[in-house]
């Protein structure tokens, strides 16, 4: 289904921990959120979570939460399932979602369940990266600053999502100016979900395997995370070929008469000539 940015209903998350390591035993302390429709914020979610875990040192000297803080708090079987009811059906943006996800997921599994199957997770984190390629520092504070967005308060989960979301919104500015507007770009490039990242990958694949056999050129729009532009290309395809963890199409580019290697992820749309 085709859905433009600017159209888009999600939740943005944050969660702030005993520690580092949910396999370990760490749990989460603090998890908020905030729904987004389009451009509107339409809904908050915050909660302080007595896990009954102390909390650790290093965690304490980054968020600043404390075990007495967390006596009158409600147990995680009164805050998850909410937490799970306020997402509804929308898909989930995180700052470094690996890490909040791995602890929403561990906290399910204590209470006998599981993240749905269809839930998409999308990192901010990555699309950081990759659209500010010369930044050289990530961390959530240091974005905020280089786009100019003010901090209110650092390392606590409803501030913290509250600035991802500040965050995210120059992002997508940033893909929009380029004439990238779809989501199933940020889907298939920065979905932390190997098997829906894979998929869509497959997809594409399966398209230029087919133009590959028949002797014909296919038509694309690519979008170069290294130049940060999107252009109009006609290529014949020679080769699909696999490095590290992306997949790329190598073929003659008629713009540019030579050879070009183009990243599969980066293929916005294709068409057989």
């Amino acid at each position: 289904m085709h859905m433009e940015l600017s159209d888009l209903e999600y939740v943005i998350f944050d969660v702030e921990t005993t520690g580092l390591a949910p396999e370990a035993g760490d749990r989460i302390v603090e998890i908020a959120a905030v729904k987004v429709a389009g451009n509107n914020i339409i809904g908050q979610f915050h909660c302080l979570v007595n896990s009954k875990v102390p909390i650790s040192q290093g965690a304490f000297a980054v968020n600043g939460i404390t075990d007495k803080m967390l006596k009158s708090a409600l147990e995680p079987e009164n805050v998850i399932p909410k937490f799970m009811d306020f997402i509804e059906d929308n898909m989930l943006f995180a700052y470094n979602a690996k890490f909040d996800i791995g602890f929403l997921g561990q906290e399910l599994r204590l209470l006998k369940q599981s993240l749905p199957k269809e839930l998409l997770v999308v990192d901010i984190l990555a699309m950081a990266r990759a659209l500010l390629p010369n930044l050289g520092r990530y961390s959530l504070s240091f974005v905020a600053k280089h786009f100019a967005i003010k901090e209110t308060q650092q390392h606590r989960a409803l501030a913290d999502a509250q600035m991802s979301l500040e965050v995210l919104k120059i992002l997508f500015g940033i893909l929009n100016k380029q004439g990238v507007n779809e989501f199933s770009y940020v889907k298939t490039a920065f979905c932390i979900d190997r098997e829906v990242v894979n998929r869509a990958i497959g997809g594409r694949i399966a398209e230029i395997q087919e133009a590959m056999n028949v002797g014909a050129r296919l038509k694309i729009r690519y979008f170069s995370v290294l130049r940060g532009e999107v252009t109009e290309r006609d290529v014949t395809p020679r080769e699909i070929m696999k490095e590290g963890k992306y997949d790329y199409l190598v073929g003659y580019c008629h713009l540019k008469q030579k050879e070009r290697i183009f990243r599969i992820d980066g293929i916005l749309k294709l068409e057989m000539m």
